[in-house]
């Protein structure tokens, strides 16, 4: 609770904007979905083919995984407000079209003749009737989408729309769970406040619900709007954890005096964005086989800013001695890998679309390595990975190396998230082993950040050996020697771009950014 209370005061600026956005992405999506669902909803009761055919779209709109529907608006929309916004609108729509036709459907058919029979037009039956008696129906709709939105916007923030999800996310990458919960609890905040303003609102008479609507419309839409309007002529795509992390931007900003207009974009989404001209400059990762796909440039680090992060396997050492050879097993990988060999094999699974499994027998086989399993299997090796293709790959080369050299069966547990995830998971037991590296074990597992400058002096052997030594003392988790390649990171952008402004390094685009 202290962490939590002294991260919020060192943060409250940040925290702040943060919420105005989130409250304005969710205000201008759910406006949007009341302006169109409404009409729509009524189209569904006047015509029942009309209304199988918009439910069903919704619907299906509705099942569209949040962060794969976010990643379809880049090559359409950018990154930013706009794209999410979009979306937000999109998943609210559901509700607000079916409470409408809902509502409507459930007035009194007796009534509904009465105002026939008056002369009421059937615009006049609509408006003076049928909504305000449905109003309690579709308030219900509203909410429930405010409610949804509020969540599905913390995904929106992996795009560069801002919000509550940047925190989330950052405190995520980092272990760190003061950040986390500094992002969540005003998120869940603004459902509770949302649902209930809304409910209240839904109470008052018609003047002051007008005049009281109109003024919560206008407060809330407002940072969206901004948002919306704020363009640069040069904008930097950076990740949740780059964003926050001491070797990241802010490490930039005081090794090179680095000052972008920077958006969150979800990790996998960086090179897609600064490949459709969403960003001019990402924060990618040296290894990444997208560096060769969309033959992107890399900005030397001429001040050598960022410190190594070399790959090795960390096992339990319960493991190791329930398991006795294993890892004699897992060090025929050491050494055997450079950033060269990892690019080409993320690119194999990245661009050319071949399966991890299959990349990992072809590289094992090119060692000597490969061998089919026989026998039958005595015990089992559970490898877990991070959500990312190295890791894939990684691990299931691996489970394919112990199999082939051991009677252990190589289970693999692919895709687990971020650090914070796979470490706790390797010290709950639930996995033995998975690919970790030197800076990420060091500032975020460790959590000893200083020593990346102080005492290790940015020497790649010597963190490793910094990190070897500590993690079987605190954690009964050995690391095994490093496999050989860097996945530090990089600023990249599209060689185009570069020439254009006479980039070749980071401190030539501080002297760019710097004079615009």
């Amino acid at each position: 609770m202290h962490d939590l209370i002294r991260y919020i005061v060192e943060n409250a600026a940040t925290l702040g904007r943060q919420t105005l956005e989130h409250l304005g992405l969710t205000a201008l999506s759910v406006l949007l979905a009341v302006v169109a669902g409404v009409p729509l909803g009524v189209a569904c009761v006047r015509s029942p083919r009309t209304g199988r055919l918009v439910l069903g779209v919704a619907g299906v709109l509705q099942t569209v995984p949040s962060i794969a529907l976010l990643g379809f608006m880049i090559p359409l929309f950018g990154i930013g407000a706009l794209p999410a916004v979009i979306a937000l609108f999109l998943y609210a729509l559901l509700p607000i079209i079916r409470n409408t036709a809902t509502g409507i459907r459930e007035v009194d058919p007796a009534v509904r003749e009465s105002a026939w029979g008056m002369g009421l037009s059937g615009w006049q039956v609509l408006t003076q009737v049928e909504l305000p008696l449905a109003l309690p129906v579709l308030f219900a709709g509203i909410r429930t989408a405010a409610v949804i939105n509020v969540g599905v916007a913390t995904l929106a923030a992996l795009i560069a729309s801002g919000g509550l999800g940047e925190s989330i996310f950052g405190g995520i990458a980092l272990n760190n769970t003061a950040m986390i919960l500094a992002g969540a609890i005003p998120a869940a905040g603004l459902a509770v406040l949302l649902d209930t303003g809304l409910a209240r609102l839904q109470r008052l008479d018609v003047r002051r619900a007008r005049r009281a609507g109109g003024v919560a419309v206008v407060l809330a839409v407002l940072p969206a709007g901004w948002l919306l309007l704020a363009q640069s002529s040069f904008k930097a795509g950076f990740a949740p954890e780059f964003m926050v992390m001491s070797e990241g931007y802010p490490g930039l900003q005081r090794s090179y005096g680095l000052r972008l207009n920077t958006k969150v974009v979800q990790s996998g989404l960086m090179y897609d964005a600064l490949h459709h001209r969403a960003v001019d400059v990402i924060s990618g990762f040296s290894t990444d086989g997208r560096i060769r796909a969309y033959n992107l440039f890399t900005l030397a680090d001429d001040r050598r800013h960022f410190p190594a992060y070399d790959c090795g396997m960390i096992v339990r050492e319960e493991a190791l001695q329930k398991h006795p050879g294993l890892g004699a097993v897992l060090e025929k990988l050491s050494g055997k890998f450079t950033d060269a060999v990892m690019i080409e094999l993320n690119y194999r699974v990245d661009v050319l679309k071949q399966s991890p499994a299959a990349v990992s027998r072809a590289f094992l086989d090119s060692l000597g390595l490969w061998r089919p399993p026989s026998g039958e299997r005595t015990g089992r090796v559970r490898i877990g990975s991070k959500i990312f293709t190295e890791q894939y790959i990684l691990a299931e080369m691996v489970a394919q190396l112990v199999e082939g050299h051991t009677s252990l069966a190589g289970e693999v547990r692919a895709g687990m998230g971020g650090t914070q995830i796979c470490f706790e998971a390797l010290r709950a037991g639930e996995i033995d082993l998975y690919p970790e590296y030197s800076g990420t074990g060091l500032e975020v597992i460790l959590k000893r950040k200083e020593l990346l400058r102080d005492s290790l002096g940015g020497d790649p052997g010597r963190l490793y050996g910094y990190v070897s030594r500590a993690f079987p003392e605190r954690f009964g988790v050995r690391w095994l020697p490093p496999l050989g390649f860097n996945n530090t990171y990089a600023l990249l952008m599209r060689p185009e771009a570069a020439r254009q402004r006479g980039i070749k390094s980071i401190s030539d685009l501080q002297r760019v950014t710097a004079s615009k």
